[in-house]
């Protein structure tokens, strides 16, 4: 059979395009899927209002003015869920969203257009905590360390740098009697700068005789924040700050001439033939162009799924594969929480030497507190906007003056907040100390993605996403928020809102195709020979509660070098 490509991958997310740079860089010529735009591309100089090109192989097409006009870093523009460039929809946003069956109060934090969800990602890369992959996982630590390096190389990833919110959080935990750490393994408790894929602040930062704007367009952070809008400073896309994989890992793997990358390309099918020796296999798949409804299909030697932890189980169901009472099943989510603390200005003049935190500067997340075996605390400094919307008006317990708190309990709200509350807490947002609670929730079989009977878009019938938290977890997560509820009151915090998110906020996706469930060690599937998955999906858990990105990066290194070497050696 005649083949488009030797590998087809769908998606172009965090997995998806550092397969398609491992693969181009061993000669392997690779055909790039992705179902949304592509922003900073000459081929697409209007992405959201005109078809453009079907493809780029490029690295010449990229272009940073057109990236600086796209990533406007507006809140609405960017990131509302319904209508922004950074939304779960197509290029052309005159158009609604892709629907998704989601609990009441919930929301999934994902979006399309090449470089996936890491476009609004913070840049946290964190590696997974070792007591949750030893003697659990297929694998080990170790056999991912190489693969760790190799992608805190490239990106690259060091330590973030200090800015006022990371110095209130590190005086706070200090002041709790916890310990700085030094490694990028935590086995114990402890706080220590983010390791971070944001390039370091720009030396001319600071230099009165150069202006913001000229240094915006240098290469480094202009630490100016609202990282979750965009990033779009530096000299050229693979020089901007925020090291997304459009950023990093696309311009490499368009540098090797093996790689083509096409856009506004839904995948809708994976195909597959019965072959004599290896049984059912993959031969490539079937697409939807979003902006014309055509469909096509292409073929290749190999297929690999990095759809995400939604869309690849939905992809596997909506194609008949073989069943497996583990495909989307076993879904974790790191069971998220929000707790803020609010300081007087004199206190904070005494700790920091200034009057206000402002939590906008400096990357999004710049510090951590690791609790291996409960999960992570991370100050987080949102946009204005963004900030009151997940501070105030996002909780599974109603409005806070409905709320009947503990005596125990170690903040003073809990819940919503409107009226006088609300504006009270707005005008004083320069001074406030958020601290986000990464739970390391388990993989339970009843919580994950299947698919609506009776529902279907354009794409084929929907997912429906299911997600409750065990005694266990909630366990988890309180103990992890009375942590953090201590280090903002040793911090020297006046006021405390516990805003207690609902459970249908999904952001760290996790674990609904599982290694050793559904793929194998080297994650190719169990049942369909030649297909393989690179994203989020494939861990085994939540990893122990750290930001997945980075684990995801190294296990599709690994995973390409191994697809490489069983059908390309």
């Amino acid at each position: 059979m005649d083949t488009d490509a030797d590998v087809i991958i769908i998606g172009s997310g965090g997995g998806g395009a550092v397969m398609a740079k491992e693969l181009g860089e061993l000669g392997v010529k690779v055909i790039l899927l992705e179902a949304g735009p592509w922003y900073g591309n000459k081929k697409w100089d209007k992405p959201n209002q005109d078809r453009g090109s079907v493809s780029s192989s490029s690295e010449g097409d990229l272009d940073i003015n057109l990236l600086r006009q796209q990533y406007t870093k507006h809140e609405h523009t960017m990131n509302s869920p319904e209508f922004g460039r950074f939304r779960w929809g197509p290029a052309d946003r005159r158009r609604p969203a892709w629907y998704r069956n989601v609990p009441k109060n919930g929301l999934i934090w994902q979006t399309t257009g090449v470089g996936g969800t890491t476009q609004v990602y913070w840049g946290n890369s964190p590696r997974a905590f070792s007591t949750a992959i030893n003697e659990v996982w297929p694998i080990s630590y170790r056999e991912l360390i190489p693969y760790y390096e190799k992608v805190e190389a490239t990106l690259p990833v060091h330590p973030a740098p200090t800015t006022a919110k990371e110095e209130l959080f590190y005086f706070g935990a200090n002041k709790a009697g916890w310990s700085m750490l030094n490694t990028l393994n935590p086995t114990s408790p402890g706080y220590r700068p983010q390791p971070n894929a944001i390039l370091a602040p720009n030396d001319r930062l600071m230099d009165v005789e150069t202006n913001l704007e000229e240094v915006s367009k240098m290469e480094g952070c202009t630490l100016c924040g609202h990282c979750v809008n965009g990033c779009p400073h530096g000299p050229s896309v693979d020089k901007v700050a925020k090291r997304s994989t459009n950023i990093s890992y696309i311009p490499l793997a368009l540098k090797t001439k093996n790689v083509e990358v096409r856009p506004n390309t839904y995948t809708t099918r994976i195909l597959t033939e019965d072959h004599a020796k290896e049984g059912l296999r993959a031969t490539g798949v079937q697409y939807r162009n979003t902006w014309t409804g055509e469909s096509g299909e292409l073929y290749a030697k190999v297929v690999v799924m990095a759809a995400g932890c939604i869309e690849s189980p939905r992809l596997w169901l909506n194609s008949g594969l073989p069943q497996n009472s583990w495909i989307g099943r076993g879904l974790t989510n790191h069971y998220w929480d929000w707790i803020t603390g609010v300081f007087d200005e004199k206190d904070l003049m005494a700790i920091l030497g200034q009057s206000n935190v402002n939590p906008f500067v400096g990357p999004t997340s710049g510090g951590r507190f690791d609790y291996p075996g409960l999960g992570c605390i991370q100050p987080a400094g949102v946009s204005p906007g963004l900030f009151s919307a997940l501070t105030f008006g996002f909780s599974e317990n109603g409005y806070h003056y409905g709320q009947n708190p503990l005596p125990s309990d170690p903040w003073d709200l809990q819940g919503r907040v409107v009226g006088n509350g609300l504006k009270e807490w707005m005008y004083n947002y320069k001074n406030t100390l958020t601290l986000m609670i990464f739970t390391d929730d388990q993989p339970n079989k009843k919580n994950g993605v299947t698919i609506d009977p009776l529902v279907k878009d354009e794409h084929g019938p929907i997912p429906v996403v299911r997600y409750t938290p065990s005694n266990k977890d909630k366990q988890k997560r309180n103990e992890l928020v009375k942590i953090a509820a201590d280090i903002l009151h040793k911090a020297g915090a006046k006021k405390i809102i516990r805003t207690d998110w609902p459970s249908h906020l999904f952001g760290h996706i996790e674990s609904t195709m599982r290694m050793g469930f559904v793929v194998d060690h080297n994650c190719e599937a169990y049942q369909v020979k030649r297909l393989f998955i690179a994203d989020n999906s494939v861990h085994f858990n939540g990893i122990g509660g750290p930001n997945p990105t980075l684990t995801t990066q190294a296990l599709a290194t690994r995973t390409a070098e191994k697809l490489a070497n069983k059908y390309f050696s």
